[in-house]
């Protein structure tokens, strides 16, 4: 088994005004600091065998801050992103709800359609997810580690493991730098509407 331990970034000033950041790279802010600091605190004392980090600096920054007092090397890997929100980014929610008219509701057709020009589905980053989280399973079996990623891609990674519709992934997001738990006791496989012939 590997236990992995998916946190998402501290706080940055975009959480705090409501703007959608995706891929772009927003450092952390005082309060997030804070937080990430609070939380290697709190894991003090339980080991880790490492961190993996998205390679976007508000996720690298808390994995540092973790490392600090876990005392565990962090590995950048680009696969632990958020998902890419394309045209969306850089914009407030208002903006994008006066302007673009999304549905947020779960909805099937986001699971495989983009809902922003130039952003990723659902699927992609599922996809992405689960080749990274089994190559760590393979990697740190019997082992214990903690993936410093983002809110939606530990969403849809939490849910893929335990069995939870991955349209509801939105309703799954962590807080900032609150931990989620996964326990693989062997390989993830692709959920069902991602296989060939389904």
């Amino acid at each position: 088994m590997t236990e992995l331990w998916l946190v998402r970034h501290g706080q940055t000033d975009w959480n705090l005004n409501g703007i959608y950041q995706g891929q772009q790279d927003v450092p952390l802010n005082e309060t997030g600091v804070a937080q990430a600091r609070t939380l290697a605190e709190h894991l003090r004392g339980t080991p880790f065998s490492t961190i993996y980090s998205s390679d976007l600096l508000r996720a690298h920054q808390t994995a540092l801050l973790l490392a600090e007092v876990l005392q565990v090397p962090v590995r950048t890997d680009p696969r632990l992103r958020e998902i890419k929100q394309g045209v969306w980014e850089g914009k407030t929610i208002d903006y994008v709800r006066e302007t673009y008219h999304p549905d947020f509701s779960p909805n099937p057709k986001y699971l495989t359609t983009p809902r922003a020009e130039g952003a990723e589905s659902l699927a992609d980053v599922i996809r992405r997810m689960i080749d990274a989280a089994n190559e760590y399973f393979a990697r740190h079996n019997g082992e214990r580690i903690l993936l410093s990623t983002h809110g939606l891609s530990a969403a849809v990674l939490y849910c893929a493991a335990q069995g939870i519709p991955l349209v509801e992934a939105g309703h799954h997001i962590p807080e900032n730098a609150r931990p989620l738990i996964i326990n693989l006791k062997a390989p993830m496989p692709l959920p069902d509407f991602l296989l060939p012939n389904t």
